[in-house]
């Protein structure tokens, strides 16, 4: 992994600056607080996103809503970038998640997820935070930690580092395993079925042996019930039969009632269209002899009209033209006698006249005695004769009112007997018609009650030959088919569920003798395994040594291969040696060993820088398959003098040191800064952080 490019946006004094990085030796250089630190603070942010302490107030610019990191870096000719946020939310500061996001030669292969981003990380530079932490980045005063630990505490953290701290993980987890084991095989030693496994095998032996004979005695209850089934099935058919024949006695019984009913209905229907009948007949009879009465009636009035001359077999329009002549005769009659009562008035008044004059009223002839006295006698005898016209006509006049008067009267009468007798006509033929339709009603009525007898003769036959008794035996016939089917079915069904009984037992016995088996065979595995198990944690224990004693031996040789690079060519100055607790020590020429301790302040910086960059090279190359590609470095010019040489000395080792591909070292030393290939100079103008390249 090489750093290309650092920009920072309100991180502690950087408002927003831009650091470039290359290959090589690069150093940032400034006075104290121009945000050399903030610089390898912000990398550490970007890369893992968790405070070095409690909370990000140390990174995030004082005043600042809110900050942000970018970090550009290649690996395996790849180009990445990482870019990571915060934001002040009230009293707290935490991670702008929408700000977080990974790219991969402009393609974005995790974003938002600290988990992703964190996977994507050390899946493409292999280290995560306890790597990059304690190996990578070297914290200002952190140079000479490991020295100056406990050789416990050293031994355990580079264990750890190396992995060989899983060995003994390991050791103490069988160790766990292995009492697990041991308990387990005593508990099953204790088991009570596997301490009775034989009284087990006898007990299922003797419950298979029962569960045979509960077989046989299964399959005959099984035969006793399908016979006893089929009894019942039998009785149960004949009892419905008889049950359905007794609902058919029960509503032929109905029927009978209904018929019994419907016959006494019909018979009082007969009755009463017998007594309508004679009340009809003797109606017919009684307008008969009405009719017979106005027949005489009729035949009298036309022996008046024949009497008074008018023939009677003519149409009424003719009969009232003779009647009409009637008033033209007597019209006439009265004419005629006026007239001879005129003609008689005169000749009295002539008469009268003649008696008292002397002359002709006429002639004006004189009369004499004689011819007068003749004249008024022959007036006297035509008063006479006409007095007998008149009493005559007077006679005919009224015979002949008598006649038309009869005439009329038979004739008006003749009329109303007629208008009555067509009355009485057609009442008697619709009397008579009423009376053909009450014989016919009647006869049907005989025919139903005919009808209904029959029917109710042969339902009783019907009902006739349905006996209760034959009801009661087939209930009685069910019954006991029922009782036996019952006691077989129950008979049957103990026999199963002492079957299933049986055949749990069986399975529970056989469930625990297969368990006891099993449990046998798992003490015999766990023997086994508890035995390899001690060979395994024997192996662990003599593994974990010999490993970190290999890793002794090439940690030694990688310090002193860095330490004699350090010194360049001048004599040996340090010889170093390291124990089982990972301490270093060094030899003299003389042969003389002197723990660190005992060192001066140049010689145990140097030491020191040897020691972090021998133990990066191998954990790295143990951990990841390839050596340390970069080293950060915050101020690793403590304890050193410029009047000694040893800055001068320090900066030309790690210029010469080609081993690591990229170091950035942070420093205030123009000494230190003056062996590097590439320089940034930082300075500080009103609190704000300013970046610029020296070379």
């Amino acid at each position: 992994m090489k750093i290309e490019i650092v920009q920072l946006e309100n991180i502690r004094s950087h408002v927003k600056s831009t650091v470039p990085f290359t290959r090589g030796f690069n150093c940032l250089i400034g006075g104290l607080g121009s945000g050399k630190s903030s610089v390898l603070y912000a990398v550490d942010f970007a890369l893992f996103g968790e405070p070095l302490g409690r909370s990000f107030e140390y990174i995030l610019r004082e005043g600042a809503d809110s900050g942000k990191v970018t970090v550009e870096f290649t690996q395996n000719a790849k180009t990445y970038k990482l870019t990571r946020g915060l934001k002040r939310r009230g009293k707290g500061i935490g991670q702008d998640f929408e700000e977080l996001k990974l790219f991969e030669d402009e393609t974005l292969i995790a974003s938002m997820k600290t988990d992703a981003i964190a996977e994507q990380f050390k899946s493409i530079t292999g280290l995560d935070k306890d790597l990059y932490r304690e190996i990578v980045w070297v914290r200002q005063e952190h140079l000479k930690e490991l020295l100056d630990a406990t050789p416990r505490v050293r031994q355990r953290r580079l264990d750890e580092l190396f992995g060989l701290s899983d060995y003994e993980t390991a050791w103490s987890n069988v160790a766990v395993y292995q009492r697990d084991y041991e308990t387990e095989k005593r508990i099953h030693e204790k088991d009570p079925d596997v301490v009775g496994l034989k009284n087990l095998s006898t007990e299922y032996n003797r419950v298979t042996e029962e569960f045979t004979l509960l077989e046989i005695e299964l399959q005959n209850a099984i035969e006793k019930l399908v016979v006893a089934k089929n009894a019942l099935t039998d009785a149960d058919s004949k009892l419905k039969k008889m049950e359905e024949k007794k609902l058919f006695i029960e509503e032929l019984r109905r029927k009978e009632a209904e018929v019994q009913t419907n016959i006494s209905n019909v018979k009082n229907a007969s009755a009463s269209l017998t007594q309508r009948i004679e009340g009809k007949k003797t109606i017919v009879d009684n307008l008969r002899q009405r009719q017979n009465s106005i027949d005489t009636q009729v035949s009298y009035h036309k022996s008046k009209l024949e009497e008074a001359g008018i023939t009677t077999n003519q149409p009424t329009e003719a009969l009232r033209s003779h009647l009409a002549a009637f008033d033209n005769q007597l019209s006439s009659l009265k004419a005629e006698q006026e007239a001879t009562v005129r003609n008689a008035q005169s000749n009295q008044k002539r008469s009268a006249s003649l008696s008292m004059e002397s002359r002709c009223p006429l002639c004006l002839q004189p009369l004499n005695e004689e011819y007068k006295n003749g004249l008024l006698l022959r007036i006297q005898q035509e008063n006479v004769e006409r007095q007998k016209t008149i009493k005559q006509l007077q006679r005919e006049i009224e015979e002949l009112q008598r006649r038309k008067s009869g005439a009329n009267e038979a004739f008006s009468n003749l009329q109303t007997l007629t208008a009555r007798a067509e009355d009485l006509k057609m009442r008697i033929d619709e009397e008579k018609k009423n009376l053909s339709e009450l014989s016919t009603e009647f006869e049907e009525k005989l025919r139903l009650e005919a009808d209904f007898v029959g029917q109710f003769e042969a339902i009783r036959l019907e009902i006739g030959k349905f006996e209760l008794s034959d009801l009661e035996a087939a209930r009685a016939q069910k019954e006991q088919a029922f009782r036996q089917y019952y006691q077989s079915e129950s008979d049957l069904r103990t026999k199963e569920n002492r079957k299933k009984y049986l055949l749990e037992r069986l399975d529970e016995t056989k469930e625990r003798i297969d368990h006891a088996q099993e449990k046998l065979e798992r003490i015999r595995k766990i023997a086994k395994t508890v035995e390899v198990l001690g060979a395994i944690r024997d192996a662990y224990r003599s593994i974990q040594p010999r490993l970190r004693s290999e890793f002794v031996k090439v940690l030694r040789s990688f310090v002193q291969q860095v330490l004699d690079s350090l010194v360049g060519g001048e004599a040996l100055l340090l010889n170093v040696l390291i124990d089982e607790t990972y301490t270093p020590y060094v030899k003299s020429e003389s042969g003389v060993e002197r723990e660190v301790s005992n060192l001066s302040g140049g010689e145990r910086t140097l030491l020191a820088f040897a020691y972090r960059l021998g133990l990066g090279q191998l954990i790295m190359q143990s951990r990841t398959g390839h050596g340390l590609s970069m080293l950060l470095l915050d101020e690793p010019t403590e304890s050193l003098g410029r009047e000694d040489g040893s800055i001068d000395r320090l900066a030309e080792a790690i210029s010469r040191f080609k081993a690591i591909e990229q170091i950035i070292a942070v420093t205030h030393s123009e000494a230190f800064a003056e062996k590097a290939e590439h320089v940034i100079i930082l300075e500080k103008e009103a609190g704000t952080s300013k970046v610029s390249l020296e070379r």
